[in-house]
C-alpha cells in the first residue's frame, strides 16, 4: 500500500496519527504514508437546546430555557488538538456529546443560581446570563469548545411556584399606581406653574427697571475709571522705556571692559604656555632615561620572579580547589537536610490546615443551625402574639405556663417547707355576741395574707391575679 493524498473540506480538519507522528498532527491536506491513520472531523458549530432546572438561594425552583451554539475553537491549535482527542471520535449530535455539554451548562447554572436570590436573578437577568456564559465557557475550554452564541430565554416558573408571574403582576401594579401619581403631580405642577409664571413676570419687570438705573450709574463711573487707568498706563510705559535704555547702555560698557580684559589675559597666557612646554619636554627626556634604566634592571630579575610566582599560583589554586570541593560537599548535605525539614514542615502545615478547615466548617454549620432555630422561634412567637391579639402579657403567661415555670416554682416552695408538718389549731371561746364569728376572723386574717403573696408573685413573674380576686395596689394589684 503506497502513499495516499487526503484533502479536508473547508469546515473539516484531518487528524493524522501513526508512523512519524509523535501525538496527533492536524492538517487541511496531507500525504498519508503507510503506517499512518487519518480521520476527518467537522468543526462547524451545533445548536444545543436545554431547559435547565435550577434553584435560587431561597430554595425557590425555576426553569431557565437556553439555546447554546457550541463548536470547536477554529483559531487555536491547542484547542483543536483537545477536541480531536476527546470529542471528534463521537458524533456531534450523539447522546454522549449532548449529555456532556448539557451537564456542564446545567451544573454551572445551578451553582450560580444557588448563590443569588430570586430578586437578584429577576432584576439582573442580563448580568445573570453573562455570568452563566462565562462560567460555562471556562469549563468547555478543557474540551477545546467555544460558545459562538448563547440565547438564554425568559425565566419560567415551575408549576406550583409562580414567583415570576406574581412578581410581574406586582411590577405592573406598581407601574399603574406610579402613573396615577404622575398624572396628579403633573396637574398640580401645571396649576402651580401658571401662578408662578404670573408672579415671576411682575417680579422680573420690577427687577429690570431697577437694574437699568443701576447700570446707567455704573457705566458712568466705569468711564471715569477707564480714563484714569489709561493715563496711568501711559506714564508707566514711558518710565519703563527710559529704564530699558539706561540698562542697555550699562550692559554695553560692561561688555567692552570684559573684551579688553580677555585680550590682555590671552597675551600673558601665551607667554606662560611657551615656558611650560619647554619644561615639559625636559621632563620627558629625563623620564625616558629613567625608564630605560628600569627596563634593564627588570629584565635581569624578572625571569626568576616569574618562575617563583607561577609555582606559588599553582599551589594556591590546588589548595583553593580542595577547599571548594569540601565546601560544596558540605553545602549539598546541608541542602538535603533543609529540604527534608521543609517537606516535614509542609506536611505538618497541611495537616493543621485541614484540621482548621474542618473545625471552621463545623462551627459554620453550628452557627447556621442556631440561626435557623432563632428564626423559627421568632416566627413561632410572632404567630402566637398575633393569635393572642397582640397581648404581650397573655403571650408571656402562656409561655411560662407551657414551659412549666409555675409548676417549678410550686415545687421549689413545696421543697422549702417539706417536713415541717405544721399543726394549726383555731380556738374560739366567743360569747353570745360573737357567736361563730371568732373562727371566721381567724380565716379572714389568713385571707389578708394573700395580697402580699400575690404581690410577691407579680414581682417575680410579672403575672397578675385573676379579676375575681381583685387588683393589686397602684393600679396593678389591690386586694378587695
Amino acid at each position: 500500500m503506497g502513499f495516499v493524498y487526503r484533502i479536508a473540506s473547508p469546515s473539516e480538519y484531518l487528524a493524522i496519527t501513526g508512523y512519524g507522528v509523535d501525538d496527533v498532527k492536524l492538517a487541511k491536506k496531507a500525504w498519508i504514508a503507510p503506517g499512518q491513520r487519518c480521520a476527518r472531523f467537522d468543526i462547524s458549530p451545533v445548536n444545543y437546546t436545554f431547559e435547565v432546572q435550577a434553584m435560587s438561594a431561597e430554595k425557590l425552583p425555576f426553569v431557565l430555557p437556553a439555546v447554546f451554539t457550541i463548536g470547536p475553537r477554529a483559531d487555536d491549535v491547542e484547542s483543536l488538538l483537545r477536541y480531536a482527542k476527546l470529542i471528534s471520535p463521537h458524533d456531534k449530535l450523539s447522546r454522549h456529546v449532548n449529555e456532556l455539554v448539557k451537564g456542564v451548562i446545567e451544573g454551572e447554572t445551578r451553582v450560580l443560581a444557588a448563590s443569588m436570590t430570586m430578586e437578584q436573578i429577576f432584576h439582573g437577568t442580563k448580568s445573570f446570563k453573562q455570568a452563566v456564559f462565562e462560567s460555562v465557557q471556562l469549563e468547555l475550554n478543557q474540551f477545546g469548545l467555544i460558545i459562538y452564541n448563547a440565547n438564554v430565554k425568559q425565566l419560567v416558573d415551575v408549576p406550583g411556584h409562580e414567583y415570576f408571574s406574581y412578581l410581574g403582576q406586582k411590577t405592573q401594579q406598581e407601574a399603574v399606581n406610579q402613573a396615577k401619581v404622575d398624572v396628579a403631580e403633573a396637574r398640580m405642577k401645571g396649576e402651580v406653574g401658571a401662578k408662578e409664571r404670573e408672579g415671576m413676570t411682575r417680579q422680573n419687570a420690577a427687577k429690570v427697571d431697577a437694574e437699568t438705573k443701576v447700570y446707567t450709574v455704573k457705566r458712568q463711573g466705569e468711564g471715569s475709571k477707564e480714563e484714569a487707568r489709561v493715563t496711568a498706563e501711559v506714564r508707566v510705559f514711558r518710565n519703563e522705556r527710559d529704564a530699558e535704555v539706561a540698562q542697555a547702555d550699562a550692559e554695553l560698557a560692561m561688555k567692552k571692559a570684559g573684551w579688553e580684559q580677555q585680550a590682555r589675559v590671552a597675551e600673558v597666557e601665551a607667554a606662560k604656555a611657551v615656558a611650560i612646554r619647554d619644561a615639559q619636554l625636559q621632563v620627558e627626556v629625563e623620564r625616558t632615561n629613567a625608564a630605560r634604566q628600569t627596563e634593564k634592571l627588570k629584565a635581569e630579575h624578572l625571569s626568576k620572579a616569574v618562575v617563583d610566582y607561577e609555582m606559588k599560583v599553582q599551589q594556591a589554586n590546588w589548595e583553593l580547589y580542595n577547599r571548594q570541593k569540601a565546601a560544596e560537599a558540605l553545602l549539598f548535605e546541608q541542602e538535603r537536610q533543609a529540604e527534608a525539614r521543609r517537606a516535614m514542615a509542609d506536611a505538618e502545615f497541611f495537616a493543621r490546615q485541614r484540621e482548621a478547615e474542618a473545625e471552621l466548617y463545623a462551627k459554620r454549620k453550628e452557627a447556621e443551625g442556631l440561626a435557623a432555630m432563632g428564626e423559627a422561634q421568632s416566627v413561632y412567637l410572632s404567630s402566637m402574639l398575633g393569635a393572642l391579639g397582640g397581648s404581650y402579657g397573655a403571650l408571656r403567661d402562656y409561655l411560662m405556663i407551657s414551659s412549666g415555670v409555675y409548676q417549678e416554682m410550686a415545687r421549689i416552695n413545696a421543697d422549702a417547707i417539706k417536713g415541717l408538718e405544721p399543726k394549726i389549731s383555731v380556738w374560739s371561746n366567743g360569747s353570745a355576741s360573737e357567736g361563730g364569728d371568732g373562727a371566721m376572723k381567724e380565716m379572714a386574717g389568713v385571707y389578708r395574707m394573700l395580697p402580699p403573696l400575690l404581690t410577691t408573685v407579680h414581682e417575680q413573674t410579672g403575672m397578675l391575679p385573676p379579676a375575681w380576686m381583685g387588683t393589686l395596689k397602684g393600679g396593678t394589684s389591690t386586694s378587695t
